[in-house]
This record gives C-alpha cells, sequence and structure tokens, in this order.
C-alpha cells in the first residue's frame, strides 16, 4: 500500500534476502534497470560502472522516456550512504558544468527482520520547484501504483538473486 503526504509517497514491504543483498543491488547503479517495474522501463544504463560508496557522490543514468523526446541522463547526487540501512539520491541535470537538483528524492530504508529486509521507498517531491512542477504536469509525474511496482520489483530481483531462479 503507498501511503503519502501533499509531497510525499512511501511504500513498504518485507524482502526475502538480507539488508546486504538489497543494498548491494541499490548501491550499483548497472543493476538499477532490474528495479524498474514493466511497463515503465525508463532506467537504461549508468555512464560509469562503478558503485556508489559514498554520500555527495553524482553518478549518471541513462534513461528513456517517450514523452520526453526519447533518450535522456539523468545526473543522481547520493544524498545518504549507511551501508546497509540507508541509501538516497536527488536527481538533476549537470549544465555548465555544475549540477542542478530537480528537488525530489529517492530514499531507501533498509531494516533487518527476521531473515529478509523490511524495505521503504520514499519519494519525496517537497522541494521541486513550482516551475518544474508545472512543466512535469503533476507530482509525482507518474500514478502512485509506479512506487508499489518499484519496490516490488526490487524485492523480485534480490530474491531470486537469493533462490537462484
Amino acid at each position: 500500500m503507498v501511503d503519502g503526504t501533499a509531497e510525499q509517497l512511501s511504500v513498504t514491504r518485507f524482502v526475502d534476502a538480507p539488508p546486504a543483498a538489497v543494498f548491494d543491488v541499490l548501491a550499483h547503479p548497472t543493476r538499477h534497470q532490474e528495479t524498474d517495474p514493466a511497463p515503465w522501463r525508463w532506467v537504461r544504463e549508468p555512464q560509469q560502472p562503478d558503485p556508489i560508496t559514498h554520500a555527495g557522490q553524482v553518478f549518471t543514468m541513462n534513461m528513456y522516456l517517450e514523452r520526453v523526446g526519447g533518450d535522456y541522463r539523468i545526473d543522481n547526487m547520493v544524498t545518504a550512504f549507511e551501508p546497509p540501512r540507508l541509501i538516497a539520491w536527488r536527481p538533476g541535470s549537470v549544465r555548465d558544468g555544475e549540477l542542478h537538483l530537480g528537488g525530489w528524492e529517492w530514499r531507501y530504508d533498509l531494516v533487518p527482520e527476521d531473515e529478509g529486509t523490511r524495505v521503504t521507498l520514499t519519494y519525496d517531491w517537497g522541494d521541486t520547484s513550482a516551475q518544474t512542477r508545472k512543466d512535469f504536469g503533476r507530482m509525482p509525474p507518474w500514478p502512485p501504483e509506479y512506487l508499489q511496482e518499484s519496490i516490488d520489483q526490487l524485492a523480485t530481483t534480490c530474491e531470486s538473486a537469493r533462490t537462484g531462479r
């Protein structure tokens, strides 16, 4: 179930994999495509294969969205990095050599539970400018069920790796 406020949505679910395994998927941009649910499939591949190692790091992802003209890239500033408990980033774009953040954040809180992990995925757009909100048409720019589908896809990815499926 998706819970939310006027400027934030979150969803929580149990993942049958240890926190370190879930964190490992999230800390490797090369695996982010594995967490992007169908039919969305916006995430393509990172421009650099390096794992995320610290807050303040910037990683760039190639993306695709038909309604914005197809291929684009997004530069993400890591805002929290506490293995294996918390990872978060704020998307933006580099223009004139400077990173301009869009005002929204993806955050994953991981809590050990039994032999698995209680994962909370939060999408917070509280710092998004009025102009960006207008440009996007709404915030978030996708239906609320996308968040549930995304965390479900993360679970499928992690659980498949654990069971070898």
